[in-house]
């Protein structure tokens, strides 16, 4: 099997990320053993920090976006941020799943190290030795607010926000959502609005916020959207939307036919699959669900728009610094499945768009990898805040002036959700530029491939004597990542 470079000489390459990765977790697990939190520099007197907006998708994958090359979903609003100022191809969650990965946008941290493991415990808060990054923010005299689908630990209520207005788990009733509201630190009680679109009152309370007067004071604000999460509840407004488009099949919706070639247990037996479900919006059609999918991202699009036209309006945009993403990826129709969980390039894959003309170039592209853990101190480092080195991830701003191919050669995943609505088993693994090592620590069962020659994740190498010494490499590798994540135990 031919390599790009052999793997002793990728384990060289990648030494100096590593080493910069050891030493933040090493500072993390000190951080967390003081309970200490750091501290945070008094903003330099007349300096003027940006304003910052942290619009958050809810499992909208990398390529559902129209500057991504979707053919079929229009978003020229979450395009125009990626068009003026940096557009990542090869950004990434570290944990497929709702709460631990908006827990690690929060943080900057792995999901081993903030004990958000899994989409339970909802009702706990995290711990309170963990900073979150709009905490720092509001120490160095930001107000910070946060709008939308929290869905994190205790939602994050016992935080001091100057403004909240979110909902932790909404359930299934998109079409009479509840929110809680509070200010300056104190969350008032569970409140239902009918009749509306979730994420219209999201933006809505956001707009409001906005134009309150706060003097000179910069200000943090956080637009979590629920579209397009199941059970796909659509506006009204788009109800049309789509109906006579044809929605092509992927090339490997019909693996089950053929006994799912070369993919594990862990994988064969996972209840993720379209149409196998009575009590789950997988008992759909495929068609049905891309097109409610991104019916809802239409509308995402749309009140992304509302917020920056309003910033436009009052001369402020440029003033801001605009980071899109999202909390994972999601299946549609690929291998049959549905939802998010598994380490495979549809799961795994997110956008990641910033825009702040003042330190980013307009049109710039990146091919770099960027994780959810990089959130956080790409925040910080736009406030001019100092990052605390507990943080396990990195600032992505220095990718604006130069791409940099040592940014990040190797990186570590893990999904611990037991049991779950979909069976999908634990797993973890390793992913680099080129190869990708899942583990399903149950079975002790593995899915190895070699992602420039084999992009769709269709033949699994493990256990083929020709990448034998690949999958070695990896393993020990894998485990060496592990161990430099520093764990919290289970509460």
């Amino acid at each position: 099997m031919p390599h790009s470079q052999d793997p002793a000489d990728e384990l060289q390459a990648s030494i100096t990320s590593r080493r910069e990765f050891l030493q933040g977790s090493l500072a993390v697990g000190a951080t967390l053993a003081s309970g200490a939190l750091p501290a945070i520099a008094a903003p330099t007197p007349g300096q003027k920090r940006p304003n910052l907006i942290f619009f958050y998708g809810e499992g909208q994958r990398a390529d559902a976006l129209s500057i991504a090359g979707n053919k079929i979903l229009k978003t020229p609003n979450h395009d125009r941020i990626g068009q003026e100022g940096m557009y990542f191809k090869n950004a990434f969650c570290t944990n497929a799943l709702c709460a631990p990965a908006r827990a690690t946008a929060l943080t900057g941290l792995y999901s081993r190290t903030t004990a958000a493991f899994d989409n339970t415990g909802l009702h706990r808060p995290l711990p309170e030795d963990i900073p979150l990054f709009t905490d720092l923010l509001r120490q160095a005299g930001y107000e910070v607010a946060i709008v939308g689908k929290v869905h994190v630990r205790n939602g994050v209520e016992d935080r001091n926000w100057d403004y909240y207005f979110g909902h932790n788990d909404p359930g299934n009733d998109y079409a009479n959502p509840f929110f809680k509201e509070g200010r300056k630190g104190k969350v008032g009680e569970q409140k239902q609005y009918h009749g509306v679109y979730p994420d219209d009152i999201t933006t809505d309370r956001a707009l409001a916020w906005l134009q309150e007067d706060r003097g000179d004071k910069p200000f943090c604000l956080l637009v979590w959207f629920v579209a397009p999460h199941e059970p796909f509840f659509r506006a009204r407004r788009h109800f049309d939307l789509y109906r006579d488009t044809v929605i092509p099949k992927p090339a490997t919706f019909d693996d089950d036919l053929k006994g799912y070639p070369g993919k594990p247990k862990g994988f064969v037996e996972a209840e993720n699959k379209i149409g196998t479900t009575t009590t789950h919006v997988a008992c759909g059609s495929h068609e049905g669900i891309v097109k409610d999918y991104y019916a809802g991202l239409v509308a995402v699009d749309e009140n992304i728009g509302r917020i920056l036209n309003y910033l436009e309006k009052k001369n402020i945009l440029d003033d801001t610094a605009i980071v899109h993403t999202s909390d994972h990826g999601y299946f549609l129709g690929e291998f049959r499945c549905f939802d998010k969980r598994l380490m495979h390039e549809p799961s795994l894959r997110v956008p990641m768009m910033v825009r702040y003309p003042k330190r980013i170039p307009a049109g710039t592209v990146r091919e770099e990898m960027v994780l959810d853990t990089d959130l956080a101190p790409t925040f910080l480092d736009l406030a001019g805040v100092p990052i605390p080195a507990h943080m396990q991830g990195k600032s992505m701003l220095p990718l604006a002036k130069a791409a940099d191919p040592s940014f990040r050669k190797e990186w570590y995943y893990e999904y611990f959700e037991w049991p779950n609505p979909e069976a999908v088993r634990p797993h973890r693994g390793i992913r680099t530029e080129r190869y990708k090592l899942i583990h399903y620590v149950q079975d002790n069962d593995f899915e190895l491939y070699d992602l420039h020659a084999d992009p769709g994740e269709t033949n699994n190498l493990h256990g083929k004597p020709e990448a034998a010494t690949l999958e070695k490499h990896l393993l020990e590798r894998l485990d060496v990542l592990q161990k430099q994540v520093p764990e919290r135990k289970k509460a």
